[in-house]
């Protein structure tokens, strides 16, 4: 096991309806809500607009039975676990710094949901020919619009890709991009700095 990430500490908070986010070795509070316990290591654990507008979107969707999610630019591993705790069947975690993917891998063991993981070092080119059902990405704008063809390319057919991380000024961009590409807009929510595209591929 990889040892404690050290670092930012932070308190127990709620995120949309549904979820705590927890560090580690703080007991779990006594609600109904869905336990995220995060590592304190680490930046992304769910305080920042991005995540937590990615984190109630996550919550209203329909269904995540069984579905395949890759999260791209995983960080912590925070849109991820929520998603499998929301039921999703298996994740692929994909980020370019090696120190992300460490303590994803940690935060996944917290979770117990290790054995439902698995990691990768890289980017949107180094995952292969795999589809997925759910995409998450919560990256910057101007890398959305770079490599929307590449994402796109892991879209199962009418798959769901949640985007955040989209400054106000490429909001349009992102969206223009990917609607060229065949998705369909479901929601475009517009935050204090920052925004969040759900889509639905082609």
């Amino acid at each position: 096991m990889p040892e404690t990430p050290t670092g930012r500490q932070f308190n127990p908070f709620f995120v949309g309806k549904g979820f705590n986010i927890v560090p580690e070795n703080v007991q779990n509070p006594a609600n109904a809500r869905i336990n995220l316990i995060m590592s304190a290591g680490a930046f992304g654990s769910g305080e920042h607009e991005t995540s937590a507008s990615c984190l109630e979107e996550l919550e209203q969707l329909i269904s995540l039975q069984n579905k395949q999610i890759l999260d791209l630019g995983s960080g912590t591993g925070i849109l991820a676990l929520a998603a499998l705790k929301l039921g999703a069947d298996a994740a692929l975690c994909v980020d370019i710094e090696p120190k992300a993917v460490e303590t994803c891998r940690y935060n996944c063991k917290l979770n117990q949901v290790q054995d439902r993981v698995r990691h990768c070092c890289g980017t949107a080119a180094d995952i292969g020919a795999e589809t997925f059902e759910l995409i998450l990405a919560n990256i910057y704008g101007d890398i959305l619009i770079d490599i929307a063809e590449d994402l796109l390319e892991h879209a199962s057919p009418g798959a769901t890709l949640l985007l955040s991380g989209i400054l106000y000024e490429y909001n349009f961009d992102v969206r223009q991009r990917y609607e060229r590409l065949g998705c369909r807009v479901i929601k475009n929510r517009m935050l204090n700095e920052f925004s969040t595209v759900l889509l639905q591929a082609p």
